[in-house]
């Protein structure tokens, strides 16, 4: 779901850039009025590209907290496991570096 979410965020973020790059070349060629009026249209695709992007940051930062809180409620209500699971880990990042 939070995979899903961030891909959905970071497609509309790569589009929302590329329309605003858009407009603002096309605002370099122009002059007066219609300037203002496209310089204005990127900025409100920049606000919006700021709004999605802070969405997705704490959308982001309340699944991390769910995820620290289920791991901590599991090593209390499991706590040999998961010593045994961190020594495991231990040992294998071990392994793998000492071969270098």
């Amino acid at each position: 779901m939070l995979e899903s979410n961030l891909k959905v965020v970071n497609n509309d973020m790569k589009t929302l850039v590329k329309d605003a790059q858009t407009l603002f070349q096309a605002a370099a060629a122009l002059t007066g009025e219609k300037a203002d009026e496209v310089r204005n249209r990127g900025m409100r695709m920049l606000d919006t590209a700021l709004a999605r992007a802070q969405d997705a940051q704490a959308s982001a930062i309340v699944a991390g907290k769910e995820m620290a809180a289920s791991a901590d409620g599991y090593v209390k209500e499991n706590p040999w496991r998961a010593i045994a699971a961190a020594a495991g880990v231990g040992l294998l990042l071990g392994v793998i570096l000492g071969r270098k």
